[in-house]
């Protein structure tokens, strides 16, 4: 099949972007907006996406979807697309590109073949395009070469072959690393900070630990905006490595912290009303003093 057509769901931080990078690269790009929050809306217009009534409509138009929402809407979005396709009869490529567990990809791929779409198991490495550049995005599964045609209009697709799990895998063990570390760090300088002893920490860390503090400098303070969307991503990663006979307690804790931070006053921005001027220091006083005792 020969791609020309593509439906982001949904336009957020991501999705806009991703969506935006492909109708530059002369791809249509489609979406439904019906009950997406106001800055979705703006995200979607200011990206050139093209809205569309319900989700039958979209999945006509399109020869790809790719849905790209939090964890915890995958199955709900996934059996309202496989219900779209089995209502119109559309031949229809699926890629799920969330930040689930494997085990959930392959109950997914069986909702959508059996609303008879085609399914990929995708997952994105990497922050929104900028300037032409693109995130990295795993794909897996007997449709992963097909998918691969995205290549052609500026996405940076990577083929990790056909069995299926691979993508959403690679994807699990990567945020691991990134938003694990990120939770460990800002819990460990929100207790130095109970403590009063923050200034001293970070005069230690100074002494062997730079790459460390650069690191906090860089995530802790963009982190509270995106919290609470992380919560059901780090419950996928625990659901994984429990499957793998692994501890989910772990990812336990860091869901457990992202909701705490979630719960602040900073959980309640996003990365268009964070304020940039707030540095490492003052994200953890007012996490800080936010949280429980």
């Amino acid at each position: 099949m020969s791609i020309e057509s593509v439906a982001i769901l949904s336009p957020g931080d991501m999705g806009h972007a991703i969506g935006q990078l492909l109708r530059e690269n002369e791809l249509k790009v489609f979406t439904c907006l019906t009950g997406r929050s106001d800055r979705t809306r703006e995200l979607s217009e200011k990206a050139g996406i093209i809205d569309v009534p319900n989700l039958n409509v979209l999945v006509e138009q399109s020869d790809v979807v790719m849905s790209i929402t939090v964890s915890e809407a995958v199955p709900s979005l996934c059996h309202e697309i496989a219900d779209a396709v089995k209502a119109t009869g559309t031949d229809l490529l699926f890629g799920e590109c969330n930040a689930i567990a494997p085990s959930l990809s392959a109950e997914m791929q069986k909702v959508l073949n059996e609303g008879g779409a085609r399914y990929v198991d995708a997952s994105i490495i990497g922050g929104p395009p900028r300037n032409g550049n693109s995130p990295r995005l795993y794909v897996s599964g007997d449709n992963a070469t097909e998918f691969e045609q995205l290549k052609d209009f500026g996405l940076d697709v990577r083929n990790l072959g056909t069995e299926l799990g691979r993508a959403s895998g690679i994807k699990m063990c990567y945020a691991a690393m990134t938003k694990g570390t990120t939770a460990l760090h800002a819990e460990l300088l929100i207790a130095a900070e109970k403590m009063g002893l923050r200034e001293e920490l970070m005069a230690e860390f100074a002494g062997g630990q730079q790459a460390v503090i650069t690191r906090m400098e860089g995530w802790i303070p963009t982190m509270p905006a995106k919290s609470r969307r992380w919560v059901s991503e780090m419950e996928e990663i625990e659901a994984t490595f429990r499957e793998l006979g692994l501890t989910p307690d772990i990812f336990k804790g860091v869901a457990d912290m992202y909701r705490m931070i979630g719960a602040t006053p900073l959980g309640d921005e996003n990365p268009e009303t964070r304020n940039a001027t707030r540095d490492l220091a003052e994200t953890i006083r007012i996490i800080a003093e936010s949280s429980g005792n």
